[in-house]
């Protein structure tokens, strides 16, 4: 058994899928962050399970030549970005690979894997920001909570956000402290500022402002909406969300508008697209773009099918498709999203789509029930992936092909799994970064009814 508190000297092999590096020890796997493949480090032990192990590096023997200098002085404490120490070849190399092992090692699956789509810009990419607001000191700041805690580690500027976010943050932090009000306190649930939370156009450059609050401060805003407006021009929305739970969950269901418009506007594909506080939006815009145009060559539309948007969000994905198709149907729990969602096909004089609040399984197993059909599936689940009812619904559908888009490649793998398992073969798979610099990468994966 290896010893904790001891140093072993070892060369890292690989980077897990959390991007930690991976070696080998006595036999036994050691997860070192902030390692590189090619690194020979005095790695010292912090932790021994009974399969594995969790090391630090105490010293690099040899660095890897994946290695470079890290730009941002707070990287290591906020824990966003696992990569920022290493090249963005050898980023999407590890990407691409845990794109494959998951398909390979836990979907049993062996697809064609087409190339890896990489970011052409990996800093300020970012559309939105949430950041949450603390005392320290007296004072109000915001950042980032660090690894596995609520702890927030103030962040002045981050590379992956536009920096006119910086100065908004900045502006209202400011506003808070003079004014004195309250910052909300975790562990009380006392205090009121939670969050303030930053929306972008990438191709508008429309600007949302949202606070955060635990209960309705409107009175005390007021001045602050005069001070952002007349600092920042291209903001077109102040918005204050309303969270009185003690709860993780940043976002209230309540949004009051402050000043100006409910949302914001920006384009997606060719569309008009529509945002407010609630709705989802791919956080990079232009990779976004690319990813839906490799859908979309996966759905292979040919201007004749019904196609199903399951998890629809605010309608980017089918809207995006909808001149191709004969029939659009897209289906999501948020309410205030479906909403945007028939705002947008409207905006965009787009007739043969038509949305659905409610749970993707169960409003789609209606419908089909009901005498809809759909030739073609797209899948956009949150991390945790698809149901079990949702995979039936569309099972019991049979489509010809399901099209899905999935943020966490392993649960993809699973959910494909069960397809697999359900009379479809997983044909292609394409790995994309849409969060350049993190250990997050997306995946769209295409699958056919076997005959």
């Amino acid at each position: 058994m290896l010893e904790k508190n001891k140093c072993y000297t070892a060369e890292i092999t690989g980077l897990s899928s959390e991007g930690s590096g991976v070696c080998h020890i006595d036999g036994i796997a050691v997860f070192v962050p902030d390692s590189a493949v090619g690194d020979v480090l005095s790695v010292k032990i912090v932790k021994v399970l009974s399969k594995y192990a969790f090391g630090i590096i105490d010293s690099i023997i040899s660095p890897s030549p994946d290695r470079i200098p890290p730009d941002c002085p707070v990287y290591k404490q906020c824990g966003g970005c696992v990569y920022r120490h290493i090249s963005y070849d050898a980023e999407c190399i590890a990407k691409n690979t845990a794109v494959q092992d998951a398909f390979r090692r836990i979907g049993g699956l062996d697809p064609v894997f087409d190339p890896f789509l990489s970011a052409e810009d990996t800093s300020r990419y970012r559309n939105k920001a949430q950041f949450p607001v603390a005392s320290v000191d007296g004072k109000a700041v915001c950042g980032f909570y660090a690894q596995r805690s609520h702890r927030v580690i103030p962040v002045t500027d981050c590379p992956l956000q536009p920096d006119i976010f910086s100065r908004i943050s900045a502006t209202v932090l400011d506003y808070i402290n003079e004014k004195k009000l309250s910052v909300y306190n975790e562990s009380s649930g006392n205090g009121i500022i939670r969050h303030i939370y930053l929306r972008r156009g990438a191709h508008s450059g429309c600007i949302m402002v949202c606070l955060v609050v635990r209960k309705d401060i409107s009175r005390q805003l007021s001045a602050l909406c005069s001070r952002l407006t007349n600092l920042f021009p291209d903001i077109n929305s102040i918005i204050m969300n309303v969270n009185p739970d003690r709860t993780n969950v940043i976002l209230g269901n309540k949004c009051i508008t402050l000043w100006g418009s409910d949302s914001i506007s920006d384009s997606m594909c060719g569309n008009t697209i529509e945002i407010s506080p609630l709705s989802f939006y791919q956080v990079n815009t232009l990779q976004a773009e690319r990813l839906y145009s490799k859908a979309l060559e996966y759905a292979q539309l040919s201007g004749s099918e019904t196609l199903a948007d399951l998890y629809c969000g605010a309608g980017t994905i089918g809207l995006s498709m909808a001149k191709f198709a004969k029939n659009i149907i897209g289906i999501e729990i948020v309410p205030d999203a479906v909403e945007n969602a028939m705002h947008n096909a409207a905006a965009n004089n787009i007739s043969n789509a038509q949305f659905f609040s409610g749970d993707a399984g169960k409003i789609f197993d209606s419908l089909y029930r009901n005498g809809s059909s759909a030739d073609v599936i797209v899948l956009d689940p949150p991390r945790k992936g698809c149901s079990v009812e949702s995979l039936s619904a569309v099972v019991n559908a049979a489509p010809d092909r399901i099209v899905m888009i999935s943020c966490n490649p392993a649960t993809a793998a699973r959910d494909a799994k069960w397809l697999a398992d359900h009379g479809y073969t997983t044909n292609r798979v394409c790995g994309a970064d849409l969060f350049p610099r993190t250990r997050h990468v997306e995946c769209v994966v295409l699958m056919s009814r076997k005959k």
